[in-house]
């Protein structure tokens, strides 16, 4: 039976959980892949999930100079094929708008993927709509295959619309997953129904139900532990929440785990420092995914204080906030992008204004002296989470496409 590939910037990746979880649903649906990486792993563990995963793994020069024999064959191959013309073509529209090294990578890219393609493949689906779509685009018209593509958040949010437009156009369908980017890309699609959503959901088979008895801290004797997983970059809003923590009453007792790496690591701690919070604060840096548990399995609030970045990228609807609810921890986070579609205000969670230090200190406020309030926020959002944000739905359809090509 042919398989799939499955184009992703790098892989294994421990901020991309939901791409795993995607592959592994897929292969347990009978669907067989072949896994494309435009770089290698760098980070300093992987999750179980990976370990589960047995699709082989593709990994593409991440620059022309890490393999110049490598690309240079796949370029002489290439322009031997009867599909080079039209491919060259879309690479050279593409490089008059774009006209920089990096797009040149993509074509790199592009030819080793499909100079080494496996006969077996019969389709091309790539996560994310920027580098990865670009390199997987080029070898899917060089090798003469159909492609479709997976819609996030940064890749849509920072890339101009024209290469938007170029790719969702070209491409045989695109899902997404959230109203949000649906809304968006659709408006750019000559066909406005070309992207489909499809929220990747969660599978909770390795998320422990949620507790049945409620926290009684509420900050005025043992501290309330405030957690949060995210990478520490500007659109996770790390230092509104190190602002807001500042701006609490002394009375209060608290402590807050983050967990994650991140560009902005040492910053972050030094706001921290500055601010007179660090005693209060511990930086456990990347963790797998069972660390993650634990960490929300002992903690009383989890805080996610998402905004956009000055080049527009923001978060699609986090992983991470549905792993918290499924495990009935509360969550407080902010207006962004599809994050409504999945806490509620008031009823599932707590939401305020993103980039709001002063908004945000006041929830923090009164969530860490009402357990009752907490408990009860967390019990509705892993009632609501688990029966409406499944990961099997989505995935089911997304195999039912497949099932069509193979």
């Amino acid at each position: 039976m042919s398989r799939i590939a499955v184009v992703v910037k790098g892989y294994p990746r421990l901020s991309e959980t939901f791409i795993a979880q995607e592959i592994l649903g897929l292969e347990r649906r009978g669907i067989g892949v072949l896994i494309v990486a435009l770089r290698k792993p760098y980070d300093p563990f992987i999750h179980d999930l990976h370990r589960q995963i047995s699709a082989e793994v593709m990994y593409l020069p991440e620059y022309v100079r890490d393999d110049p024999a490598r690309v240079a064959r796949a370029k002489r191959w290439a322009e031997k094929q009867p599909t080079y013309a039209t491919a060259k073509a879309l690479f050279d529209a593409d490089f008059k708008q774009q006209p920089n090294a990096d797009r040149r990578r993509r074509w790199a890219q592009g030819c080793v993927f499909a100079h080494e393609l496996p006969e077996d493949i019969s389709w091309i689906y790539t996560h994310y709509l920027h580098t990865p779509c670009s390199a997987a685009r080029y070898a899917a018209h060089l090798s003469g295959r159909s492609w479709s593509f997976s819609a996030h958040a940064k890749d849509i949010w920072t890339s101009p619309d024209w290469d938007l437009k170029t790719k969702i156009n070209d491409a045989a369908w695109g899902v997404t997953c959230t109203a949000v980017n649906e809304k968006y890309l659709n408006g750019l699609a000559d066909d406005p129904g070309k992207v489909e959503l499809l929220y990747h959901g969660l599978d909770f088979s390795g998320f422990p139900e949620p507790d049945g008895e409620p926290s009684a801290r509420d900050g005025s004797d043992a501290p309330v532990r405030l957690v949060s997983v995210g990478r520490a970059v500007e659109k996770k809003g790390y230092d509104d929440l190190l602002a807001a923590l500042a701006q609490l009453p002394a009375k209060l007792n608290w402590t807050f785990t983050h967990i994650g790496g991140g560009e902005l690591s040492d910053v972050l701690k030094g706001q921290a420092d500055a601010l007179g919070l660090s005693d209060r604060i511990t930086w456990r840096g990347a963790q797998p995914r069972e660390e993650v548990i634990a960490a929300c399995k002992d903690a009383d609030l989890f805080v996610l204080p998402s905004k956009l970045a000055r080049s527009g990228d923001r978060d699609g609807l986090p992983n991470v906030l549905m792993e918290a609810q499924s495990m009935g921890l509360c969550c407080l986070s902010t207006q962004v992008s599809a994050i409504p579609e999945l806490i509620l205000d008031g009823k599932t969670g707590v939401l305020v204004a993103p980039g709001a230090p002063d908004q945000l200190k006041d929830a923090l406020s009164r969530l860490i002296q009402a357990p009752q309030t907490r408990y009860e926020l967390g019990q509705a959002a892993a009632k609501r989470v688990r029966s409406e944000f499944s990961t099997d739905p989505g995935l089911d359809r997304l195999a039912e496409k497949f099932r069509k090509v193979l």
